[in-house]
């Protein structure tokens, strides 16, 4: 009873939190009224919540019914080269059809002592491969059609820092997890081997399943919400007063134009200032103009890229990071791979900018 009254205690405060910001920006910003807050705020959530819940309740039903091994096949040989076991290899399966089903499962598995952090974390990254095939079809036929040869250069570049980072990751976990002479990992491992067994003589009936959303998906949809609805709020807050717009004025103005000329600086300005496809619309005009080169338009690209995307990512994934991983986790998760995948693209990026 204790830790249900905890939970309760975080749930007030959490909604109390909520109820502050939500009054104090209606209150405080003009522009921002009830009607608004419904259509950019509550609903929102509503479907990020629904979102996670479906997420949550997909992977603990794969879980239940001992699908793991089953669904790791296909990733088993690149995930036993890289040590990190057949649950790792069944999220980044999932990860190519849901991000949040893929780190749902992570965490279940890591909250079960099934895998290890270090496991969690490597996966999460190497799920960046699935996620940018997740988006390359909402992407690749509105920038083609814009920026032509130039745009193709530019997937083909931010496709090589992905696999870079694929590959990188995988010959860590081999090398990490070969010579680390932590025994709570190789434990993991073998409890991982051993309950495979157990997995396939489970009674895979509906009531197990049902059992198993009792009493892992309610207490942890709990928790998410605890965290999620303030920080989406925070994050609403921020930008009902156009926080993000200024760091993005500050960082945009600081650019060095020494590799661009400055006329390419107005993608990467339009990059921050607006939403994804501006930029490259802001390309196309650039060289149909004559104004920018191919070469010229794919680094400013790909400058546009690491300077905007990761702003984006902390503004949109917060929330959903946090809210699924444990605020510390998420934040960690969250900030590295956004390291990781700035310096992967300034990498191939450079390697273009010489041999080009």
């Amino acid at each position: 009873m204790k830790e249900t009254t905890i939970k309760h205690r975080y749930l007030a405060v959490s909604i109390l939190l909520t109820t502050i910001m939500i009054a104090f920006t209606i209150t405080s910003c003009e522009d921002v009224s009830f009607l608004y807050i419904i259509k950019k705020l509550i609903l929102p959530i509503l479907r990020l919540l629904v979102l996670i819940t479906i997420g949550l309740a997909i992977g603990q039903i794969i879980e239940a019914l001992g699908w793991t091994k089953k669904m790791s096949i296909i990733a088993r040989p690149v995930f036993k080269f890289s040590n990190l076991g057949d649950r790792c290899g069944a999220a980044f399966i999932s990860a190519f059809l849901s991000g949040v089903v893929a780190n749902s499962m992570l965490v279940d598995f890591f909250k079960d002592k099934k895998i290890s952090k270090m496991q969690l974390f490597l996966t999460n990254y190497l799920n960046q491969l699935p996620a940018y095939f997740l988006h390359l079809p909402t992407t690749v036929f509105i920038v083609l059609p814009l920026t032509g040869f130039a745009g193709l250069i530019y997937f083909g570049l931010t496709f090589s820092a992905t696999l870079l980072r694929f590959f990188i990751f995988l010959v860590f976990g081999k090398i990490y997890f070969s010579f680390n002479q932590n025994f709570s990992l190789r434990s993991a491992h073998e409890k991982d081997a051993s309950e495979s067994f157990k997995e396939e003589n489970l009674n895979k009936t509906p009531f197990k399943v049902s059992l198993v959303l009792k009493q892992k998906l309610i207490p942890r949809m709990t928790g998410i919400f605890v965290w999620i609805v303030p920080i989406y709020t925070f994050v609403f807050l921020l930008t009902s007063y156009e926080i993000f717009d200024y760091l993005n004025n500050i960082v945009s103005s600081k650019i060095s134009t020494n590799i661009l000329p400055v006329q390419s600086m107005s993608v990467v300005v339009i990059s921050f200032a607006a939403e994804f496809t501006s930029g490259f619309a802001a390309a196309r005009a650039l060289m149909d103009a004559g104004l920018l080169t191919i070469k010229e338009t794919v680094l400013a690209l790909l400058m546009g890229n690491i300077i905007a995307f990761p702003i984006r990512a902390l503004r949109h994934q917060i929330p959903r990071y946090l809210g699924i991983f444990s605020p510390k986790m998420g934040l960690s998760l969250l900030l590295t791979g956004q390291s990781f995948r700035i310096i992967s693209l300034i990498i191939v990026g450079s390697i273009y900018y010489v041999v080009a």
